[in-house]
């Protein structure tokens, strides 16, 4: 599951990263990324096939979809099923992108209360998500290009939080999960053997109209 998460670098180290071409974006960083919003990902130009950095709207919205108020627009997708599931398959075949993290967020249930956790990489280095984009054109004219993360079973080091992490890709897959290099997709879609920062937040995290760094200030007591 993932369903907040935090993008604060500069899209000038984010180009930097992933060598992309085209001009940069303007995207004020996140320490709260929500559903609906606009957000960073890397994908194959459909044309030039040059490697883009753009703003995508977080929540799928396939390309044949006649009503756009009565459709689901999912943030995430389970891998186990993404093949043969409508809504996914031609993206997973045609449309695939990274969507750079800098930590996410995930509820552990304590009790009748759910306290928030922000997970970073150990090493550092941005968690790179596996998505899937789309891009939608209404009977007017409006265009929506959209993305989905995918999802799969917790590694041992997140289970405790919850039983589901987006997928992470390391460098050496990026070529291949954009398509620009041979690779089975497939088997990329495995928990991650990164380790992994884990520490409680404030509960602020949970209305969206919060968004600073304080968002990914730890609470007193150990980090996990």
């Amino acid at each position: 599951m993932c369903g907040r998460y935090a993008a604060f670098r500069s899209v000038e180290e984010i180009r930097r990263l992933f060598a992309t071409t085209n001009p940069a974006p303007n995207f004020a960083p996140t320490w709260n990324m929500a559903p609906t919003r606009l957000a960073p990902v890397v994908r194959l130009h459909p044309q030039s096939g040059a490697r883009h950095l753009d703003l995508l709207r977080w929540g799928l919205v396939p390309h044949w979809v006649t009503d756009l108020k009565a459709t689901r627009q999912p943030i995430n997708a389970r891998a186990e099923t993404a093949a043969t599931t409508p809504m996914f398959r031609d993206a997973l075949i045609r449309r695939r992108c990274l969507v750079p993290i800098d930590a996410f967020y995930e509820w552990q249930a304590m009790g009748t209360a759910k306290l928030p956790h922000a997970i970073a990489r150990a090493d550092g280095a941005p968690i790179v998500a596996a998505g899937l984009w789309e891009g939608w054109r209404s009977p007017e004219g409006e265009v929506i290009r959209s993305y989905t993360i995918l999802t799969t079973s917790a590694c041992m080091q997140l289970r405790h939080l919850h039983e589901r992490m987006p997928v992470i890709l390391e460098a050496a897959d990026w070529p291949s999960w954009l398509g620009e290099a041979p690779g089975d997709p497939a088997a990329m879609l495995r928990p991650s053997e990164a380790g992994f920062r884990i520490w409680p937040v404030s509960t602020a995290v949970n209305n969206v109209r919060n968004d600073g760094p304080e968002l990914l200030e730890p609470l007193a007591g150990p980090l996990l």
